[in-house]
C-alpha cells in the first residue's frame, strides 16, 4: 500500500509542478508582449489628461522618419 501512496503523491506533485510551470510561462509571455508594445502609439495627443505629463512621441516620429528614408532608397 505504501508504494501506491508514494506513486500517487509523486504523480500529484508532478502535475502540480507542470501546471505551475505552464502558468508562469503564460504569464511571462503576456508580460513580454506587453513590454514590446510601442511607447507612444498615438502621437496626436500631446498631454496625458489624467496625469498632466507630456507624452514623448519622438520615438514614433524617429521610427517613421527612418522607415520613410528606407522606403525611398528601395
Amino acid at each position: 500500500m505504501e508504494p501506491i501512496t508514494q506513486f500517487a503523491v509523486l504523480s500529484a506533485a508532478s502535475m502540480l509542478a507542470a501546471a505551475l510551470a505552464f502558468g508562469l510561462n503564460w504569464f511571462f509571455l503576456q508580460a513580454a508582449f506587453h513590454l514590446m508594445k510601442p511607447a507612444a502609439a498615438t502621437p496626436e495627443r500631446k498631454h496625458d489628461r489624467s496625469k498632466g505629463l507630456p507624452i514623448r512621441s519622438d520615438l514614433v516620429a524617429g521610427t517613421l522618419a527612418i522607415a520613410q528614408q528606407f522606403g525611398s532608397h528601395r
